[in-house]
Order: C-alpha cells, then sequence, then structure tokens
C-alpha cells in the first residue's frame, strides 16, 4: 500500500466521498451537492484520490464521472486485515 493511499485516506472529506461513491459514480457536479467547499477545493481532492488509484473516471459527454476502484480498495482492505489481525 502506497503512502498516496494513506494520504488520500486521512482526510475526511475524501473518506466521504468515496462513501458516496460506493453507492454509485457520479459526476463532479453530483459529487459537489454533498459539500460546502469550493470547486477547487473538491478538484483538489478528487484529484488525490486519483493518485492513491482509489477512483476511475469515465468521460460520458462532457461530464466527468468517478467511480471507485475495487480492485484497489480490496488491496487496501486486505492490508489492512493483515496488518492488524493476529
Amino acid at each position: 500500500m502506497s503512502n498516496e493511499v494513506f494520504k488520500a485516506l486521512a482526510d475526511p472529506h475524501r473518506r466521504r466521498i468515496l462513501q458516496l461513491l460506493k453507492k454509485r459514480s457520479m459526476s463532479v457536479t453530483d459529487i459537489q451537492k454533498h459539500f460546502a467547499f469550493t470547486g477547487a477545493t473538491l478538484s483538489h481532492h478528487l484529484d488525490v484520490l486519483k493518485r492513491a488509484d482509489l477512483v476511475t473516471t469515465e468521460r460520458r459527454g462532457q461530464f466527468i464521472h468517478y467511480a471507485l476502484n475495487t480492485s484497489v480498495i480490496e488491496e487496501v482492505l486486505s492490508a489492512f486485515y493483515s496488518l492488524f489481525s493476529c
């Protein structure tokens, strides 16, 4: 597990974004509705999540949709389980 993953998961706003994406893929506009901060701040959070490979992107017309990268999420959960299991 990379330091990028730990950095991404350290922020509560990014964890909230991941919770939202757990339900379905979303555009930036859809995600923005759940937060009071600026679009630039949201863009920064999404960039951190992308660099950690926790989310994937797909262009649909004019919009970019974000989704959980489930294979990396499974890897992270497995690593945490290995780290803390007896």
